[in-house]
């Protein structure tokens, strides 16, 4: 299913209009390579062409559709018309001169193999007389040579004055075809992606960009051990995937995760990409917004992006043709020198955008003026991790979070138990984590036993809320507010030295909070104030008729939910007043 997925979407991308975002053909590959060596029809280097340009403190190199390059291991095996320094040129960058010497007969031989019609081209013909002329040796004054020694960088060929790379002219693509892997292929087969016969792949192209996998790319498709064989077949054999279609797959997928796609993003510890089935899905643009971090030069793009995919679903856009499109999420983790899939997700647009919808309501809480208003998963991640700290975070939560949210299913436990210790440890419950405590209770509620109606937590303070744990929430954040009136001055208030206490064990603590309330209400100067306070820890109260000897784990998000409802509300009633004063005033 995956890789059929991906098939059809390198087969929509290779026929986009556009070309700046079509995908290349069958045998070719985007590569970025830093030099190219410009020659005459006589084979003269008029010198190396740097294509690199500043990105920040780093320069990238432009990119150039170049012949598939080949897999290799620890052998040698020469790319066709593009490959390194020490392949391209002969150079010993790293002090092996044999192994170098071999390398470089592999890239010749490489051009010798080309078919007579492809020898015959005068930008092959350049590069054969380049070599007889010296090679190498003929560009050791160009003031690029010091650095391609020390790099080691991708090198090819162009003909002076045409812009295309040799590889690239029409008599030389067109004369060769995909350059074997290393170890040859295996014998023609039915392909599991195409259902059709076909000369089987086997080995298939690196996958590159998996954040924490090899730099040199990493497997989803392989078999090198016995234990992974059966019947003993070798390699690509044990899961025939056509070389056509593996190379669809593997092209699709390294588009997906190029650091430029906006169709990728970082779950965890799973490098995820999204795409949709076909074009111009409105969810596929914004898909990668939801879950993302705005950008730091505008950050406000991303809150807009989301707000239009949120008002596309309710406005009923995805429940016409484009919303029974397919649109597909796929998790990648690094396992060594392969691809671990972490999730797998496979639905309808309009499915998808009800869950996003879904997702955002779970979450929608009433909040300071700085906090974002569609917070994001590493927000809501570290939020509840030690220190804040995105090292502290499990490596499966995040991608268990986003299962959750695209199913629709409860969120993990974990994610819940973490939000709610983290608040007893620093004593602060704030707007992350109380949001991530109404959307796990909320879905465990959405998702339990229909006959036990089970009443879902507000986004604001919900005065008929008669849960024991939320009254007490409440209570403790009214006795605060009024030592925090009657003592403005303090550094620390009851919040830093019994909310741990007063939200798993009240009985030990509320009577004592209690006795203070009674000393830090005679302290007010305000009457009126006063009488308000004890009108309302009277309303709070009211519904309480003993303190608990303990509250369980679900209490006490209960209990911070309470709190942090109770607290907001006080700052919108000071925010208000405050208001109604200024006016008066004027």
């Amino acid at each position: 299913m995956i890789l059929q997925a991906l098939y059809d979407y390198y087969q929509r991308k290779a026929d986009d209009p556009d070309p700046a975002r079509r995908l290349p053909r069958f045998g070719f590959e985007d590569k970025e390579i830093p030099f190219v060596v410009e020659l005459t029809a006589e084979g003269k280097p008029l010198g190396i062409a740097d294509t690199r340009q500043p990105d920040g403190k780093k320069k990238v190199a432009r990119r150039y559709l170049v012949p598939k390059g080949v897999k290799r291991s620890s052998g040698v095996a020469a790319n066709l018309l593009w490959d390194t320094a020490e392949y391209v040129l002969g150079v010993d960058t790293r002090g092996k001169p044999e192994r170098v010497a071999e390398q470089h007969a592999a890239f010749r031989q490489r051009l010798q193999d080309l078919p007579e019609a492809a020898r015959a081209d005068a930008g092959l013909r350049a590069i054969e007389a380049f070599y007889a002329a010296g090679g190498s040796a003929l560009l050791v004054d160009d003031p690029s040579w010091p650095e391609i020694l020390e790099t080691n960088p991708n090198l090819t060929f162009r003909l002076y004055p045409e812009s295309d790379l040799i590889c690239q002219r029409p008599a030389v693509a067109g004369g060769f075809g995909i350059g074997d892997e290393e170890g040859g292929r295996a014998a023609g087969g039915i392909c599991l992606v195409t259902g059709e016969a076909g000369e089987i792949e086997r080995l298939h192209t690196a996958v590159k960009g998996v954040w924490g996998a090899q730099s040199s790319g990493a497997s989803l498709v392989s078999f090198n051990l016995d234990a992974f064989t059966s019947f003993n077949k070798a390699q690509g054999d044990n899961a025939p995937v056509s070389s056509a279609a593996a190379f669809a797959y593997t092209t699709a997928l390294n588009h997906l995760l190029d650091r430029n796609s906006r169709q990728r993003l970082q779950v965890g510890d799973a490098s995820t990409v999204f795409w949709a089935q076909k074009g111009g899905a409105t969810i596929e643009e914004g898909f990668g917004d939801v879950f993302g971090e705005p950008a730091h030069d505008d950050p406000d793009a991303r809150t807009d992006r989301i707000r239009s995919l949120l008002g596309a679903v309710q406005s009923g856009q995805f429940d016409g043709g484009e919303g029974q499109d397919r649109f597909f999420v796929l998790g990648l983790a690094p396992n060594a020198a392969r691809l671990a899939v972490r999730f797998w997700h496979a639905g309808t647009v309009g499915e998808v955008g009800r869950r996003i919808g879904d997702w955002f309501e779970d979450l929608r809480l009433v909040r300071g003026p700085n906090d974002a208003e569609f917070p994001s998963l590493f927000r809501l991640l570290t939020a509840c991790a030690a220190q804040r700290k995105a090292d502290n975070v499990p490596p499966n939560l995040g991608g268990d979070i986003m299962r959750a949210v695209l199913s629709g299913g409860v969120f993990p436990m974990s994610w819940f138990n973490a939000a709610v210790q983290r608040c007893r440890a620093e004593q602060n419950v704030n707007y992350l984590r109380a949001a991530a405590i109404k959307a796990c209770l909320n879905r465990l509620a959405r998702q339990s036993d229909a006959s036990i109606a089970i009443k879902e937590f507000s986004s604001m303070l919900d005065l008929n809320d008669v849960r024991p744990a939320y009254r007490l929430g409440r209570l403790f954040a009214a006795l605060e507010k009024i030592q925090e009136e009657a003592s403005p001055s303090l550094n620390a208030t009851i919040r830093e030295r019994y909310y741990g206490a007063a939200s798993s064990t009240p009985v030990s603590v509320f009577t004592t909070l209690l006795r203070l309330k009674q000393h830090h209400l005679a302290k007010l100067s305000n009457r009126g104030r006063a009488v308000n306070f004890e009108r309302l820890i009277g309303e709070i109260m009211g519904g309480l008729s003993d303190f608990p000897k303990h509250l369980s784990l679900p209490e006490q998000g209960h209990f911070a939910l309470g709190y942090y409802h109770q607290r907001q509300d006080f700052f919108s009633k000071s925010s208000q007043s405050d208001e109604s004063t200024q006016g008066e005033s004027k």
